[in-house]
């Protein structure tokens, strides 16, 4: 069954694709007509107003390709009013930004002609996006074909369609030129100078732009550490009594370093258009399935799911699997504790090369199983928050804050508990040094493998043989639209930033607990992070279909994770002070006297965290009085709605009163 174009037409499309969207091979004509009658419709029928063109590949290899593929895309006219239905915020000519809207559009700044450009190729996207998961369902109880796929007015057709898998995915299309432009100044010239962050925005959105400044913010704030670090590791490597000055700069680098992100990370979503932003209200997880009830915020009828229900499941279940993987961390770290005796016990006996090799071998294995425990307990959290919150409403704040809840609590035991147990139980600053040094270059080597160049070399792979088999079934014919949905199609879906700040977020956690012990810990992940910025910046380019855009005025959770390591790293860097043998020497007789003073200083440093935090702002001055004006602005213009409102009224009774009068 063709419902759209051929193939030689696809290429010359009247619209330009912006988005892929395949449903299952097997999906009923009757159900892939309706929903193509639905983006298609005009909005006041509940549609989408989009265009939508059907792509018919050829066979390949024998077997038939899925039939099922479309391109979706829309008028520049229907992408402004959707602009203004997602409130996008754009620069005004006054400077200020404000939210755009259709009817003032010719007074927005960089707005000429019919607004051709004036939406970047991640908004437009977006805007798709938005009105495919807004597609409502009207008066169906079912999807046409599936009587079993049930709906109700009001729920998200799209959400429905890929929870039962009939829609299988949809997804952002690459522009050539512009993937080509980017590229080219942000990863192919290796150069000291920073990263095309708005080029990045323009192209991915502000969620992976901001991930970007903070990765580059985080190197270039640890440069300073490195600087000190080096001369500190050459001159004082062996003298621990040293490292107090080191840990005192290492608190009060923490605390600054975040401080001043906010800031920056301000200015950023200012600038973009993200930090005034309103959140659209997100409904129930597509494939929540319950009793209807009454949502009391939106007025709709929704699945619903008893709390207690909710709670049994995570007390019950969720809690004593938690329990039980990091008791499996406890037991891991203590079978690395007797294999590094037993290398010692070794390298005791028969000092010499090998077995001085035969140190390093327990560490390198403890922190191969720690990455491989770290992906699984991914899996394990991601599958816990899945199951455990069955019902979610306010979907982006719940989900990720008890997703990141339980990462946290696998990912932090997992990595840091060895050192813990090292630095205070053991007191071994030799053996916590090395298992340090080890587990940072051991894990950064792990995750450049595992997150560039694997999947480059598998996407690679395909890549050859989607094009040998394009090239062998049309031969020399230029078909480049079919060619590139058949590469992106058959990609990896990037899923999100969540894995980079969590691996950000472990070497900010070894750089600030124990880098006064291994003073070079900074530098190395200096150089992680140059690495990390070509590789991520590749692997978003080519490795991974192209992502939605996703607002962010801030970095979310991730901001309360970092604050809650400074804070954990006041108290580890005063204990390591006070275990200091230069510390000790003040206090011979009193070990009381000296645990005390110690616990006074962590207090001390605690309170000046938080004053230096409460005295620099979050937002910066200039843009704390475009916000107040904004606000202001807004304010009057509601009074003068209301003002216009009242007189009308007025005007109406007074008409009304007169016309019964003269009756």
């Amino acid at each position: 069954m063709q419902l759209g174009l051929s193939v030689s037409d696809s290429d010359v499309s009247s619209f330009t694709p912006l988005v892929v969207l395949e449903l299952a091979d097997d999906t009923k004509a009757e159900a892939i007509t309706w929903l193509l009658n639905r983006i298609r419709d005009k909005q006041k029928n509940g549609g989408a107003e989009l265009l939508v063109d059907q792509l018919l590949f050829p066979a390949q290899d024998g077997q038939k390709s899925n039939p099922n593929v479309f391109v979706v895309g829309s008028t520049l006219q229907r992408l402004l009013k959707g602009a203004e239905d997602v409130g996008l915020f754009k620069e005004f000519q006054d400077g200020i930004m404000r939210g755009f809207t259709y009817a003032n559009r010719e007074s927005f700044k960089d707005f000429y002609g019919d607004g051709e450009g004036f939406l970047s190729d991640a908004e437009c996207q977006y805007i798709i996006k938005h009105e495919l998961d807004t597609l409502r369902a009207k008066n169906e109880e079912h999807v046409p074909g599936y009587p079993k796929v049930k709906l109700y007015p009001g729920k998200s057709v799209v959400r429905r369609l890929q929870s039962k898998g009939v829609l299988v995915q949809y997804f952002p299309l690459h522009n050539k030129e512009d993937l080509k432009r980017l590229s080219f100044s942000w990863y192919k010239k290796i150069k000291l100078s920073f990263q095309p962050l708005d080029d990045i925005r323009h192209y991915f959105g502000e969620g992976l732009a901001l991930y970007f400044g903070f990765l580059e913010y985080f190197t270039f704030a640890l440069v300073p550490m490195a600087l000190i670090g080096i001369p500190y590791y050459l001159f004082d490597w062996e003298d621990y009594d040293k490292y107090v000055l080191f840990a005192v700069f290492n608190l009060v680098w923490s605390t600054v370093f975040l401080e001043v992100w906010k800031r920056c990370s301000a200015t950023f979503a200012y600038g973009w258009g993200t930090l005034s932003r309103k959140k659209a209200f997100e409904e129930p997880r597509a494939g929540f399935h319950g009793a209807l009830g009454f949502n009391p915020i939106t007025g709709r009828e929704e699945p619903v799911y008893p709390s207690s229900k909710r709670q049994l499941r995570i007390y019950l279940v969720s809690v004593p699997f938690v329990l039980l993987c990091l008791y499996l961390s406890f037991y891991v770290m203590m079978v690395y504790f007797d294999m590094e005796n037993w290398a010692i016990s070794v390298y005791n006996e028969n000092p010499n090369f090998g077995t001085g090799i035969l140190l390093f071998v327990p560490s390198i294995i403890y922190a191969v199983v720690i990455e491989i425990m770290n992906l699984l307990y991914r899996y394990a959290a991601e599958f816990l928050t899945n199951w455990g919150e069955p019902e979610i409403l306010l979907f982006s704040f719940l989900i990720t804050v008890f997703f990141f809840f339980v990462c946290f609590q696998f990912n932090f035991v997992n990595c840091f508990a060895s050192l813990f147990y090292i630095a205070f139980v053991m007191q071994d600053m030799v053996l916590l040094r090395q298992s340090l040094a080890t587990l940072l270059i051991t894990s950064q080597i792990l995750n450049q493998v595992m997150e560039a160049f694997l999947p480059y070399w598998l996407q690679r792979r395909r890549n050859k043989k989607v094009h040998k088999r394009m090239r062998r079934v049309m031969g020399d014919k230029e078909l480049p639209l079919l060619e590139q949905v058949q590469l992106e199609t058959e990609m990896n879906t990037y899923l999100g930033t969540f894995d980079d700040y969590l691996e950000q977020f472990l070497l900010f956690g070894y750089v600030s607990l124990f880098s006064c012990v291994y003073p070079l810990a900074a530098v190395l992940v200096v150089l992680n992070n140059i690495t990390e910025v070509y590789s991520d910046a590749f692997k978003m380019c080519h490795v991974f279909k192209r992502p939605f855009s996703e607002p962010a005025a801030n970095i979310g959770v991730w901001q309360l994770a970092f604050e809650t390591m400074s804070i954990i790293a006041v108290v580890t860097n005063c204990a390591l002070i006070g275990l200091s043998s230069q510390v000790k020497a003040y206090f011979p007789e009193s070990e009381t006297q000296m645990i005390l003073i110690v616990v006074a200083i962590e207090h001390v440093l605690l309170a000046f965290k938080f004053i230096l935090a409460f005295v620099i702002p979050d937002v910066p001055k200039d843009i704390q009085v475009k916000l107040a004006k904004l606000e202001f602005d807004s304010l009057e213009a509601l009074k003068k709605r209301l003002c216009t409102y009242n007189i009308s009224k007025v005007s109406k009774d007074f008409l009304f009163q007169r016309n019964s009068d003269f009756k």
